[in-house]
């Protein structure tokens, strides 16, 4: 789902790339011992093609579900994203946080109410959605980057106006408006500490925080924010890691290496419905307004962001641009 390269040599394949390219420093030695010397020359020069074609290209990486949950998935996505920078790429991770938000208010009694898949925020669920986001979320996702080697640094939307945002009003089936609190869209994106922090070899890591003109804080949905930094910055990628394996037709099979005329299709027939449309509209924005191609990862397979990029075979739904 990165380069299409040619196909790998025999005895040469996703697994092994993942175990001796990405893992192999946390490999098992009986692993290791079991890939031939020559073999494992082979896989990393399989790399070679897809970190050419990405050198010096901006990743931006939407972080959430089972990945940022499971304490091994952690793991494997701090690797996945020190090693795109010390190859030469740029990542810029944007997070989400519902569960820790959740968690958060059962702890202050509060029960979390959504409307249309939108959390309800009023002034108290926003004081904590922005200590739970921009504080304890935010600096531990920088904590991990930085314990494997990176140096991440933390933002939320309020830092050097990064994120300007406008109040979100849903709408009923009768057209009457809805009003959930403080829940945001984006107005505006100014990419300049992004891109200087890049430019210095930091990870940005961005909380999904935006700021109104009157200095109101709004909770935005972090795909949102993600596909709309990747428009502003150029970014040759977005990445939205989710909990399903893609985009699948009827049978189940997953579709890749789609535009977005065959996304529309998709939709229109029912294929792409429910909770994927969101996604399937930040992934299909974003191809539609400069990104080279956005893609629909499944978070739950091990270290999926290098195995997306790097291999042939890949983990997930790529829409081209």
């Amino acid at each position: 789902m990165g380069l299409r390269a040619p196909a790998f040599r025999a005895g040469v394949n996703a697994a092994q790339l993942r175990l001796i390219v990405f893992t192999g420093w946390h490999a098992s030695m009986t692993d290791l011992l079991s890939i031939a010397p020559r073999d494992k020359a082979e896989i990393l020069a399989q790399a070679l093609p897809y970190i050419r074609k990405f050198h010096g290209k901006t990743m931006v990486i939407k972080y959430g579900g089972n990945a940022m949950t499971d304490p091994a998935l952690q793991a494997d996505f701090a690797e996945d994203v020190v090693l795109l920078k010390l190859v030469g790429m740029n990542p810029v991770v944007v997070h989400g946080g519902g569960p820790q938000i959740e968690t958060a208010l059962n702890r202050l009694g509060k029960k979390g109410e959504f409307i249309q898949g939108m959390r309800v925020t009023d002034a108290e669920t926003m004081d904590v959605v922005e200590m739970v986001l921009g504080g304890l979320v935010n600096k531990q996702i920088v904590d991990l980057i930085n314990r494997h080697g990176g140096r991440a640094v933390g933002l939320s939307g309020k830092d050097a106006g990064l994120i300007r945002a406008r109040r979100m009003t849903l709408r009923t089936a009768a057209d009457e408006a809805v009003d959930i609190g403080q829940v945001g869209e984006v107005e505006r994106i100014d990419p300049g500490i992004v891109t200087l922090l890049d430019q210095a070899d930091f990870i940005p890591v961005i909380a999904p925080i935006g700021v109104g003109e009157d200095g109101c804080a709004y909770n935005i949905n972090a795909d949102l924010v993600a596909g709309k930094v990747a428009e502003v910055i150029g970014a040759e990628k977005l990445m939205l890691l989710t909990n399903t394996a893609g985009v699948l037709d009827r049978d189940g099979r997953l579709l890749t290496g789609l535009s977005p005329e065959q996304v529309a299709s998709l939709i229109a027939d029912g294929t792409i419905h429910g909770g994927m449309l969101p996604k399937i509209a930040c992934a299909l924005s974003a191809v539609r307004n400069g990104v080279r191609a956005s893609h629909i990862v499944d978070g739950r397979v091990e270290h999926a962001v290098l195995l997306e990029l790097f291999t042939d075979a890949g983990v997930g739904t790529l829409i081209r641009g």
